[in-house]
């Protein structure tokens, strides 16, 4: 690994933790509060890869499709107080950071930067919040061309901005299928799994697979 000269992250649900809102919530929205969380980010996700598909004239960013998911699932759910919706949404740009990522961002050695689905003003207001704004080299968001990962275009993205080819960067995601766009376009990739799932993609033996990112910095750096 000792060729690798940036590490690029992924940041909802790698770097910050995207169920954090709806637990601070959870006595408001109810003993269904888990899978209301776990809903609202596959419909989430779900709205960006069909705008993606659909062409560019169909783009909405990601805080658009973080608002329309939330009021999917809270129609699904049986919600309808328009103070809980402020409040989830206040939340989610405010997402804290996993416990071990400010030392593991510390651990200097590599430029470091997060491309994300995120759009710039939710990003910059994440990573202030999570207290990892000074540890990064850069936050690049997907808005800069217009379409949603794993859209192959959006991993050239840290090329243009390192100058330095895919095959020497690292990529760390939580997301089986953002690895798998990651590793599609020649870079080194790591699957962070906190809840131990089953493989996916066929990413085990091709992409290191931790379950935190504390043990990161060894494998890039030594």
């Amino acid at each position: 690994m000792s060729d690798i000269r940036a590490a690029i992250f992924d940041a909802y649900g790698t770097l910050l933790d995207v169920h954090a809102p709806v637990v601070v919530q959870s006595e408001r929205i109810g003993p269904h509060w888990r899978r209301f969380s776990v809903d609202w980010r596959a419909k989430q996700l779900e709205y960006t890869w069909v705008r993606s598909l659909t062409g560019p004239a169909h783009h909405r960013d990601f805080w658009r499709c973080t608002e329309d998911a939330l009021d999917w699932v809270s129609e699904r759910h049986g919600l309808s107080d328009r103070g809980l919706r402020a409040a989830l949404l206040d939340a989610y740009r405010a997402c804290p950071a996993y416990p071990e990522v400010p030392a593991v961002l510390g651990a200097r050695g590599l430029a470091t930067a997060i491309l994300s689905n995120g759009e710039p003003g939710m990003l910059a207001a994440a990573v202030t919040a999570a207290g990892i704004a000074d540890l990064l080299d850069d936050v690049l968001s997907v808005e800069a061309i217009g379409v949603f990962k794993p859209h192959p275009l959006v991993y050239r993205l840290p090329e243009r901005r390192f100058g330095h080819a895919a095959a020497s960067m690292a990529f760390i995601s939580a997301n089986a299928w953002d690895t798998q766009g990651a590793l599609a376009c020649g870079y080194r990739a790591f699957r962070v799994n906190r809840a131990g799932d089953p493989d996916e993609y066929g990413l085990r033996g091709r992409a290191p697979e931790i379950d935190d990112l504390a043990k990161l910095p060894a494998l890039l750096i030594g």
